[in-house]
């Protein structure tokens, strides 16, 4: 499963990723975690599953899920602020489970 972690320039989106990643691992999950930036969302997208957007993006999410919607079909899910300094990945984790309908 691919998971795209998206915020404004990519930069806050690796840190999240690498811990999505390293949870996913200790989990034994099957997940392809991948950070990008907002302006290479569209080409990023195209086999996610799920897209995590960065709190900030929370008011454009209708106008990211359109942009989306036109490439794939993948889940779009706006993080609550405290993934991006929950250090173990779980917030971020869950939420993109949740997403898909698997109980983590």
């Amino acid at each position: 499963m691919k998971i795209l972690v998206a915020c404004g320039a990519g930069a806050s989106s690796t840190f999240v990723a690498q811990r999505i990643r390293r949870l996913g691992r200790e989990r034994g999950l099957a997940i392809d975690v991948v950070p990008t930036s907002d302006a290479l969302l569209e080409d990023a997208a195209r086999d996610a599953a799920v897209v995590l957007l960065g709190s900030h993006l929370a008011s454009r999410v209708d106008s990211i899920r359109s942009r989306l919607a036109a490439v794939g079909d993948a889940s779009v899910v706006v993080l609550p602020e405290a993934a991006f300094t929950d250090h173990t990945g779980a917030i971020a984790l869950d939420s993109a489970l949740d997403a898909v309908g698997i109980r983590p």
